[in-house]
């Protein structure tokens, strides 16, 4: 079944293009999209990408998770920030959520401080003065750079490459970010504030590059024009709301403000009767941070390619639902996964394991280095499916888990052990099973139970509990010969102590519950499941 991904917002042509050119992917290009009709396109889809138009809010996941074939796992916005994406809702049904901020760095580090250039030097007032036939040199004079302090708050990737552009003009500069509890930051040029108040006392002109939290909105307002600088400039190319518009006009008028520089409003548009649109000492863009060629083209191909790498199960690129995953794996590790969800299919025609309280995985050997708690994650969501019928995924497993009251934790066993990795499940009873990955590349199950193995879990399989007493394997081939079922492949695993076996029996076909009633009823035969893997 082909990868479906829905383009719901305009994208540069460049995002659908990859898209297209990759194999097993279908796209469907359905802009606009609203209401029910825009429900029923995203349950259809297995990934939506988005910018800014289209709206992914509480109500409209909430009822496309009512819908029993639901699909979607993955949204992309090609853009940076995620506002008309409800998180807490998308984490809660699993879904991951990503945005391409690497790819506008640059392009939105240059408009914000071609805006810093252009209030510092009133380019922008100087330029509208002479279009109407004026000169007036004298009230232009404006500020140097070199030598001004310049504040930025948010040293992430625009943060800093605002950094190094402003090192490079010669000002001194101080950073806030409250991620980052280092003193100074690009090698010590930068002295990093424990807070946004001792920030904005020191600075000459300040920049935002964070996004708009509960926290972040309104963290320039009254009572830090009260503390800052008298002539602060002020620049935001973040999200409107991060300062506060009225608190803005207010030192404006009063002149301790500068002046301010705007790509972001709180409102966009903003009304037609905005203080903004005519303020003799603001300097407005309609939102341009991200509007070059090349950042366009880059975003558009940065959320495709991240939403289906992520989709195809080959890694999480720029999630901000994640949580700190690092689910950058190795072919080899990504062999690890899949045993690892194999072995719990597996492990449900042992036991019944929709009941499991305890989980532990065990990951020994050098091929997982590293990476034991992501492959044990994905384990535990291959577990959790058998367990709710509410979507479980890499995003939400940990949640889910303490919310069906099942306690997951991680072994490392030993590094120069052979690779391998144990499953052991806590319920009415405990259960283990083991599995290792061989030089061929495949997943293998070694042992259940304490009974050793040795077979690749594909396939259509029946997994039968009998007396470890001659004459068992005849009696179970003469069943399926009966129901004319061949047997691609057949193991057995001997008990040390019970005196029962186990037969793991691969067919060419699916077992039908009639040929399992057959077999339970052979004398000897304990239990009898399939699974198909």
């Amino acid at each position: 079944m082909p990868i479906t991904i829905l383009i719901a917002d305009k994208l540069a042509p460049e995002g659908a293009t990859f898209l297209k050119a990759q194999p097993n992917v279908e796209v469907i290009e359905n802009t606009g999209l609203t209401g029910g009709a825009l429900v029923e396109a995203i349950s259809a889809a297995d990934g939506v990408i988005v910018r800014s138009e289209v709206k992914l809010p509480e109500e409209i996941l909430d009822k496309a998770f009512k819908n029993s074939v639901c699909r979607l796992r993955g949204i992309a916005r090609a853009g940076v920030g995620v506002d008309n994406i409800d998180l807490p809702t998308a984490t809660k049904y699993g879904i991951a959520v990503m945005n391409s901020a690497s790819a506008s760095t640059i392009t939105t580090a240059e408009h914000a401080f071609a805006l810093l250039i252009s209030l510092a030097r009133n380019i922008s007032n100087s330029n509208a003065v002479f279009r109407d036939g004026g000169w007036d040199r004298a009230n232009f004079v404006g500020v140097q750079l070199a030598g001004r302090t310049l504040g930025i708050v948010g040293m992430g990737r625009i943060g800093q490459a605002i950094a190094r552009r402003a090192l490079a003009f010669g000002m001194e500069v101080l950073g806030f970010d409250p991620f980052m509890k280092e003193t100074t930051a690009l090698d010590g040029n930068v002295q990093m504030m424990q807070s946004f108040n001792d920030l904005i006392k020191q600075v000459d002109i300040v920049t935002f590059h964070v996004p708009r939290t509960e926290e972040t909105t309104g963290m320039l307002g009254k009572e830090q024009f009260a503390i800052c600088k008298n002539g602060l400039l002020v620049v935001n190319a973040a999200r409107g709301g991060i300062v506060d518009e009225e608190a803005l006009i207010e030192a404006l008028d009063a002149g301790k403000c500068g002046g301010a520089a705007i790509d972001v409003y709180m409102t966009e548009p903003p009304a037609e009767n905005h203080p903004f649109r005519s303020h003799a000492k603001v300097l407005c863009t309609p939102h341009l941070g991200a509007s070059t060629v090349e950042a366009q083209e880059a975003v558009a191909v940065n959320a495709c390619a991240s939403l289906l790498r992520y989709l195809k199960g080959e890694g999480l690129d720029s999630a901000v639902n994640a949580g700190g995953l690092d689910l950058e794996l190795s072919n080899r590790q990504r062999t690890f996964v899949e045993l690892a969800q194999r072995m719990i299919t597996l492990l449900g025609t042992v036991a019944t394991i929709s009941n499991t309280k305890e989980v532990t995985v065990e990951l020994r050997g050098n091929a997982t280095k590293g990476k034991a708690d992501t492959i044990a994650r994905y384990a535990l969501v291959a577990l959790l499916q058998h367990c709710t019928d509410e979507p479980v995924s890499i995003i939400n497993v940990t949640a889910m888990a303490r919310e069906l009251g099942v306690t997951a934790s991680t072994i490392v066993g030993a590094i120069d052990a052979v690779d391998s990795l144990i499953i052991k499940t806590v319920g009415e009873h405990e259960h283990t099973i083991e599995g290792t990955v061989h030089a061929d590349g495949l997943p293998r199950i070694t042992n259940i139970e304490g009974r050793q193995f040795d077979m690749v879990p594909i396939g259509h399989m029946i997994a039968l509990f009998n007396d470890d007493t001659p004459g068992m394997v005849g009696k179970v081939g003469e069943v399926l010969g009966g129901a004319k079922v061949n047997i691609d492949e057949m193991v057995i695993g001997h008990g040390d102590d019970d005196g029962v076996a186990m037969m793991i029996i691969k067919t060419n076909t699916v077992p039908t519950e009639d040929l399992l009633s057959q077999l339970s009823a052979i004398d000897g035969v304990s239990k009898v499941a399939s699974a198909v893997i």
